[in-house]
């Protein structure tokens, strides 16, 4: 006898918004200049190499996590200058440490608030969680549009609004009288701002001095633009009681034994990665002289290891500069603020003067 009813499937249990979404994206490098992802270009010296290795090689991989994740919080406090009374609470990555300011914000209702465009994953996180997304445009130039996000505010109440600063793609800081005003909004009515600080070693200006002043901000940061995007490690500040909290939703052991040395290595070796900083701040700078030169092309200015520029075709320019070699990132599908935009990660010397020659070739 057959039944009527239609054979259940497996993938009739994963939830119809998951199904409908697409997934992230990240292309297939291989052979390529990679300048699309906002990396560090310089690898660690080979005298460090050797001796990190050697510092991996003598790690007890049989145990869980321990201590060094204390001594990694720490490092990283002092490295930051975080405030007295301020906890810090580790990440795999800042995209992690989003997902679990989306759990541990999950109350009914919830919405999640950020200027757009802007980094993809505050809206999918929130999404995934189940939580409103709301996306304000910012203008033209891509500054922020304090009259629209303090009425998004008043009207939406949300648990958290995110401010990248600088922000991505558009790699530009913010007004800061601007942000103070959307800070203040946001915390009269009880609700939480991150201040997601990720592309800071390149950056004119910082939150950190002024995070004390409230006690409703977190402030993130990750080690991938400091130079290490192939560790995963983000962190989180924010007066103790507040990340008390948040950590609870921490998964035990998020951060590996081999993350976590890699992480204080670096720190011991702060200058090298601040060198590194400086070189890529310097490589901006004739960069953006370069593409001042390009007809048809429109750069903003940048406080972050990337360039945002208009091109008379996205989708040409960005393919003419795949056929020789050059990986950037076309981001004009994303908003449409960014109509026939490509945003290009500084890189070195050389892949910079590649790059614009590609550029320049595929008008």
């Amino acid at each position: 006898m057959t039944s009527s009813f239609p054979a259940a499937r497996p993938i009739d249990r994963i939830r119809s918004d998951v199904q409908s979404m697409h997934a992230y994206a990240v292309q297939d490098a291989r052979g390529f200049v990679k300048l699309d992802a906002m990396e560090n270009p310089f690898g660690l010296p080979p005298a460090l190499q050797a001796e990190l290795g050697a510092r991996l090689g003598a790690l007890a991989l049989n145990r869980y996590p321990g201590e060094r994740g204390g001594d990694l919080q720490r490092a990283l406090a002092t490295h930051a200058h975080m405030p007295e009374g301020f906890a810090l609470m580790l990440g795999n990555g800042s995209d992690e440490l989003i997902s679990l300011l989306a759990i541990a914000c999950d109350v009914p209702g919830a919405t999640v608030l950020a200027p757009v465009p802007g980094f993809v994953m505050y809206a999918m996180s929130a999404k995934l969680q189940g939580l409103r997304f709301v996306g304000v445009p910012l203008t033209a130039d891509f500054e922020l549009d304090e009259a629209a996000m303090l009425s998004a505010i008043a009207r939406e109440k949300p648990a958290i609004v995110y401010l990248a600063y600088p922000n991505n793609p558009t790699a530009n800081l913010w007004d800061d009288a601007a942000i103070e005003k959307i800070v203040q909004a946001q915390g009269e009515q009880g609700g939480l701002v991150v201040i997601d600080e990720a592309y800071q070693p390149f950056a004119a200006r910082s939150y950190i001095d002024r995070i004390a002043r409230h006690g409703h901000v977190l402030l993130m940061r990750t080690l991938s633009k400091f130079g290490l995007a192939g560790i995963r490690l983000g962190y989180l500040m924010g007066p103790a009681a507040l990340v008390a909290q948040i950590d609870k939703v921490r998964p035990p052991y998020n951060i590996s034994v081999l993350n976590c040395e890699c992480a204080l290595f670096a720190l011991e070796h702060a200058e090298v990665f601040e060198a590194q900083a400086r070189q890529i701040r310097d490589e901006r700078h004739r960069l953006m002289m370069g593409l001042g030169r390009l007809p048809g092309v429109k750069a903003w200015p940048s406080d972050a290891n990337m360039i945002l520029v208009r091109v008379p075709d996205a989708a040409k320019a960005f393919e003419g500069m795949k056929a020789r070699g050059i990986l950037a990132k076309n981001v004009s599908k994303m908003h449409e603020l960014l109509a026939n935009c490509l945003r290009l990660t500084v890189g070195t010397a050389d892949e910079n003067a590649r790059m614009l020659a590609a550029l320049e070739a595929s008008l």
